[in-house]
């Protein structure tokens, strides 16, 4: 079978694809917010009238019909990859985590391949990764799938994924043998909606206009000297004292924010980055201001479909 359907279920989204294992065209698509823990709530409510398994099954069982109606064209059989929280302990099926480190081609991590008969789709289920104090769910998939672009080299490499929880990643011999976890942009989120900040910014501007990309800028170099708990009662300040306009403000907060994640990096100032387009041109322009050399970006939705690609030709040839 050249074709396999992918999904990535997170907290508070889920998305559904039809790729052609072949050239990684997406075929179809559906995005819905029925994200893992909505589902987990719904399901809970069914208990015990209905097994977890059977009852996310029917979630993306579901999907797959809208999907198949869509195409006009039957989908019955095509197996689906999940990667995210699918594998969680609110997800279809609890896994373990796999101890670092693991290897890029995805092949000792955690998978759970479950069918019902002959004539539904099987689940490939893709498990998570965990240090001593650290974990991930999805970002492995991710990695398996932007091994191919990395330059071959016998030293240390670093791959920064931003993110609601952005991940620093260190892969040495094909394998990866460290990460850490930062609250970037959760923190963001908290600040911008629920705190005092939130009546001083204001969303919707343009990074590229000059003024709004200064403001950035000068967050990020000031996140290095600064104590992150003070810089952060600026943006408040900026707006009274200053009148600074508050999507400028905006960017200041991030810059703040991005910048100290950055500072987590130390001496190591050369860097793969992964992230989607927004997220590019924030941190290209962070690193920049910090001296951080950008080995290449690589896009994340296109590694985690390419990640599922490879973890689906290992099941077909088992």
């Amino acid at each position: 079978m050249d074709q396999f359907l992918s999904c990535d279920w997170g907290t508070s989204s889920f998305r559904l694809r039809l790729i052609n294992a072949n050239n990684l065209q997406v075929l179809a698509e559906i995005k819905e917010n029925r994200g893992i823990m909505e589902t987990f709530t719904a399901w809970q409510q069914r208990m015990p009238l209905t097994d977890r398994i059977t009852f996310y099954g029917s979630v993306i069982m579901d999907q797959i019909r809208v999907l198949s109606e869509r195409l006009h064209a039957p989908l019955a059989g095509v197996p689906v990859v999940l990667s995210g929280m699918a594998s969680s302990s609110i997800g279809l099926l609890d896994l373990p985590y796999k101890v670092l480190p693991f290897k890029l081609d995805g092949s000792d991590l955690h998978i759970e391949v479950y069918k019902t008969d002959e004539s539904a789709n099987p689940f490939i289920i893709v498990s998570g990764a965990q240090t001593e104090d650290d974990v991930m769910r999805g970002e492995e998939t991710k990695l398996v799938g932007c091994a191919p672009y990395l330059i071959e080299s016998e030293s240390e490499q670093l791959l920064v994924l931003p993110g609601t929880h952005p991940k620093h990643v260190t892969i040495k011999d094909h394998q990866v043998i460290g990460f850490k976890t930062f609250m970037t942009g959760e923190f963001f989120d908290i600040l911008s909606t629920k705190s005092i900040l939130s009546s001083s910014i204001e969303s919707g501007g343009d990074f590229n206009h000059p003024s709004n990309r200064k403001s950035f800028m000068e967050a990020v170099e000031r996140s290095q000297t600064v104590n992150l708990l003070h810089n952060s009662f600026m943006v408040r300040t900026n707006q009274l004292l200053k009148q600074l306009p508050k999507q400028q403000n905006f960017f200041y907060l991030s810059g703040l924010l991005i910048g100290t994640e950055l500072a987590g990096l130390g001496s190591k100032k050369s860097i793969y980055l992964l992230g989607g387009s927004l997220h590019h041109s924030l941190y290209r322009a962070a690193c920049s201001a910090l001296g951080i050399d950008i080995v290449q970006s690589l896009d994340a939705d296109l590694a985690l479909v390419n990640g599922q690609a490879i973890i689906f030709s290992r099941f077909k040839q088992d």
